[in-house]
C-alpha cells in the first residue's frame, strides 16, 4: 500500500468510528428523553432503594402512607442542605433533584418532633433526630407543629435521611406522583 492509500483506509475507519459514535450518542440521548418524559427516575441515593422508578400521577390528595417523589421548595433550609450536600441537583425549581419520601402527617395533624417523631401522639419508628451530620456539624429540628391545609409532613426511615423532621412540612403542590419501584436494588 502506498502512503495515500494508508491515510484514506485511516480516514475511512475514523469515519466509520465517528459514524457509530454519533449514532450511540443520539440513541442515549433519545432514550433518555424518552424515559424521562415518561416519569421514569435513577434513584441514586440511599434513602430508598436504587436504581429505576417510575412516577405515577396522583389523582387524589396525598394520603398518609404513600410513597412520593417530590420537588424540594425553594427555600433557605433547601438551600443550606443542598450546599451542604444532602440533596443533589436536578430538574426541580431551585435546581434540586426530586426526593422519595413516605407521607407521615397530612393537613390538621398534629406532629410533635422530640427525639423522635410522633404524630398524633403515635410515635414514628426510625425516626431518631440526629443532633448532628455526618461531618459533626449542627441539624437544627423543624418546630413541631399542626400541618396546614395544603401540606403534608415527609419521612424516610433510612437513618440519616434529610426529611421533615429537620426541613418542615413541604406544600402539595410539590408533590409531582407516587413513587413506583421498577428496578431497584436496596443494598
Amino acid at each position: 500500500m502506498t502512503g495515500a492509500a494508508t491515510r484514506r483506509s485511516m480516514t475511512t475507519q475514523q469515519r466509520r468510528a465517528i459514524v457509530v459514535m454519533s449514532v450511540a450518542a443520539v440513541a442515549a440521548i433519545l432514550l433518555a428523553v424518552t424515559a424521562v418524559a415518561g416519569g421514569y427516575r435513577i434513584n441514586l441515593t440511599p434513602s430508598e432503594p436504587l436504581g429505576l422508578w417510575r412516577i405515577i400521577p396522583l389523582d387524589r390528595p396525598a394520603a398518609v402512607d404513600d410513597l412520593l417523589f417530590i420537588c424540594p421548595p425553594e427555600t433557605a433550609a433547601m438551600r443550606e442542605a443542598r450546599a451542604r450536600g444532602y440533596l443533589r441537583s436536578g430538574s426541580c425549581p431551585g435546581g434540586f433533584a426530586p426526593l422519595i419520601k413516605t407521607v407521615m402527617a397530612v393537613a390538621g395533624q398534629h406532629v410533635e418532633i422530640g427525639d423522635s417523631v410522633s404524630v398524633d401522639g403515635r410515635g414514628v419508628s426510625s425516626s431518631s433526630l440526629a443532633q448532628r451530620d455526618g461531618k459533626g456539624r449542627p441539624l437544627t429540628p423543624s418546630p413541631s407543629a399542626i400541618i396546614p391545609p395544603g401540606y403534608v409532613f415527609l419521612h424516610s426511615a433510612f437513618p440519616g435521611s434529610y426529611d421533615s423532621q429537620y426541613f418542615g412540612p413541604v406544600p402539595a403542590s410539590a408533590i409531582l406522583g407516587l413513587a413506583q419501584e421498577v428496578l431497584t436494588y436496596a443494598p
